[in-house]
């Protein structure tokens, strides 16, 4: 585990603007800057299907005053650029850090149209309203102004059994998610190039822990096998991802929003390379000792038809971000598995509402 400390803000820093916060990552990094810091956030979410500021809400009562009077939500469509433009006038931001985005690559082979729209439209209108707010400020605040935009391994398409994604691989989307997100980060290295709008990206390995909706894999296996029901698995179980825990993204997020490198990627790994199969026995053998009456959990797994142009394996090299910012992971898989399986035994009525939905 890492010793760094918690990644504060410069003072420049006094307005953030958060999209997408009421979903997994961008919840995660909404309560962090509440507890960590003294800015003024404001979440810019549509409040869709997977959205919840139950998280928020918690952590407000904790907080008192002190937080409720630093949080904004705004229920905006990025698609819509009226909305949008009205909503950065509103925030008025130092800092936008971009996670809104349609992520789950099962709907996005269902429904692809709903990705273009929130991930390539939404990005765009999203550019164009943050460009006209940044040529706006004065000198001192736009110097120190970044929109930071977070993305995802799975732009960069499938490796085989050995070798790591880089800042250098080229782009080879596969799936009409990983296609969507691969459009906007080149649309925000555009908005860099053309425009000098000031821009740092960031691509992420498979985030888990904590408030994440109940259809990814981990919170689905633990809730199925909580519930004594089948453990769907696909294809061989062998598809291979880096997982790394949320709170470890925010904190690389932030680095490389206030510290990288203008017009600069860095990739953010969690040094957790698994395969499916193995996360999954992983929360099984967690289960047996913490919901023993199912116990033994494995045998609840059940192998189904693998998913259309499932990628093999993804990883990543992490050095970039190690070397030039000083950034680690805290937590190894072990540490936030376990504490990310409490969580859901621990939460299983908010996953019950959420999975009503």
């Amino acid at each position: 585990m890492s010793i760094q400390s918690t990644p504060s803000l410069p003072p420049s820093i006094q307005r953030v603007l958060v999209t997408g916060g009421a979903g997994f990552i961008g919840g995660a990094m909404v309560r962090h800057l509440l507890r960590h810091s003294h800015v003024q956030v404001f979440n810019l979410d549509k409040l869709g299907y997977a959205s919840d500021c139950t998280s928020i809400e918690r952590l407000q009562a904790e907080l008192g005053s002190s937080g409720d009077d630093r949080h904004t939500l705004l229920e905006v469509d990025l698609a819509d650029g009226e909305a949008t433009a009205a909503a950065v006038r509103q925030a008025d931001p130092d800092l936008v850090l971009h996670l809104a985005a349609e992520s789950h690559v099962d709907r996005s082979i269902s429904g692809p149209e709903a990705f273009i729209s929130s991930n390539v439209n939404g990005t765009f209108q999203l550019l164009q309203a943050v460009r006209m707010h940044w040529e706006g400020l004065p000198m001192e605040r736009r110097d120190g102004f970044r929109f930071h935009h977070i993305s995802t391994d799975e732009v960069f398409g499938s490796l085989g059994p050995v070798g790591q994604f880089s800042e250098t691989t080229a782009y080879d989307p596969r799936s009409p998610y990983s296609a969507s997100k691969a459009a906007s980060d080149h649309l925000v290295r555009a908005w860099h190039h053309t425009y000098g709008l000031p821009v740092v990206l960031t691509n992420c390995s498979n985030n888990y822990g904590p408030w994440q909706f109940p259809e990814k894999l981990i919170p689905v296996v633990i809730l199925k096998a909580a519930a004594g029901e089948p453990i769907p698995l696909y294809g061989d179980g062998l598809n291979v991802r880096d997982w790394l825990f949320v709170d470890d993204h925010v904190e690389a997020i932030l680095l490389a929003a206030t510290k990288g490198r203008v017009g600069a990627s860095y990739c953010v790994g969690g040094d957790g390379e698994r395969n499916n199969r193995q996360v999954v026995e992983a929360i099984c053998t967690l289960m047996d000792q913490w919901h023993p009456q199912g116990a033994p959990h494995h045998r609840l797994i059940s192998f189904v038809k693998d998913r259309p142009g499932h990628d093999r394996r993804y990883a990543i090299d992490a050095s970039r971000i190690r070397s030039e910012l000083g950034w680690q992971p805290r937590h190894s898989f072990a540490q936030g598995l376990e504490a990310t399986v409490r969580w859901y035994l621990e939460n299983r009525s908010w996953c019950e509402a959420m999975g009503s939905r």
